[in-house]
């Protein structure tokens, strides 16, 4: 998969900056493919003349993905002039986030960025802060759009899908077994890759069987067990896909000092920076991602937008994002950062993140 044109010119101008790098989705123009100037955005306050106070909800604290990603979002709050804050829970169970939601709402936080950990488990808790005056903007994980006043999705679940199944099926010269390692079983975005994937294995790759799908809860040492299990489970198995930064580092983990480095392909969502020493050792062929840190920067100026009532969610709704450009709203209230990126030997030296 390559990057348009504008979007590889933008990536060169960060790469000789030395900054955080952008991947599947950044540059100057915005993922629908709208262009505009950069800079950071005017002010930080809202309607009120207050500031705009932002608080980010990851899955979980403590996960790189997140770390990275919340990183982007501080960046962008700090731009336009609001107040930043993350809060969020050890572990990404259904309903952990339900208490930091509470709080925030109870604090009259003006917009609220949540990666949700279940589509529905934190929907009361979302629509009683909305009630309290709170914007609730998803990214990364959604919930049922009823709960949330925009989505800032990283890519198009089609096109997620479609990468790990071509990466995967190439390796094994699209025939033998495959298992997927995925993050929760609640988890809204791996879910919808996964019935995605089972669709184009079905339709367009009939002499791949997937074995299996099994979850470990985007913790290191779950993940990394349920590899083992899957390679005892499945002594035929010639591939894992894992849609998850967590699992796809904990599998190459596994297999990189095991008998089945080179005879099992790993793939699937990883970031450069944990991925770096497999692909250099020759665990992993290639991954696929975008710029977390581009998705929290987006979804902070979504945030910004709605408090400042430039947009409402409603489909064909425009906003200017910082240096990343213009965006347009689209169906179900959601804002599409871009393309995923395939990581490889070749290229995997240009990026930090």
């Amino acid at each position: 998969m390559k990057l348009h044109g504008k979007r590889m010119g933008a990536l060169t101008a960060l790469v000789t900056s030395l900054v955080l790098v952008t991947s599947a989705c950044g540059g100057t123009g915005g993922g629908n493919g709208d262009k505009a100037s950069g800079g950071s955005g005017s002010g930080g306050s809202g309607s009120s003349g207050e500031k705009i106070s932002v608080t980010f909800l990851p899955k979980n604290l403590g996960n790189p993905y997140f770390d990275t990603s919340d990183k982007g979002g501080k960046e962008a709050v700090q731009q336009f002039g609001g107040t930043y804050n993350e809060v969020g829970p050890d572990t990404a169970s259904p309903d952990a986030q339900v208490p930091f939601i509470n709080t925030a709402a109870q604090q009259g936080v003006k917009a609220l960025v949540v990666s949700a950990n279940d589509p529905k488990a934190i929907g009361s808790a979302l629509n009683q802060a909305r009630s309290a005056g709170t914007k609730v903007v998803t990214f990364d994980s959604d919930t049922d759009p009823q709960y949330r006043d925009l989505f800032v999705n990283q890519a198009s679940a089609e096109g997620i899908a479609k990468v790990e199944v071509d990466m995967a099926t190439k390796q094994i010269h699209d025939s033998g077994e495959i298992a997927i390692l995925s993050a929760s079983a609640n988890a809204t975005n791996q879910n919808a890759w996964i019935k995605l994937m089972k669709a184009d294995l079905a339709k367009n790759h009939p002499k791949v069987k997937l074995d299996a799908v099994v979850y470990g809860n985007d913790d290191d040492q779950t993940s990394f067990d349920k590899t083992a299990a899957l390679l005892q489970s499945y002594p035929n198995l010639k591939a894992i896909i894992s849609p998850t930064t967590v699992g796809i580092a904990a599998a190459a983990r596994y297999i990189s000092t095991s008998n089945y480095k080179g005879k099992v392909a790993v793939t699937g969502l990883g970031t450069p920076n944990q991925m770096r020493k497999y692909v250099k050792d020759g665990t992993v062929s290639e991954f696929a991602l975008w710029n977390p840190e581009d998705l929290g920067y987006l979804a902070a100026y979504a945030a910004k937008a709605l408090v400042d009532k430039q947009i409402t969610g409603k489909q064909g709704d425009t906003f200017t994002a910082g240096k990343l450009g213009k965006y347009t709203v689209g169906a179900d209230s959601t804002v599409l950062l871009g393309d995923p990126f395939v990581f490889n030997k070749a290229n995997i030296g240009k990026f930090n993140f």
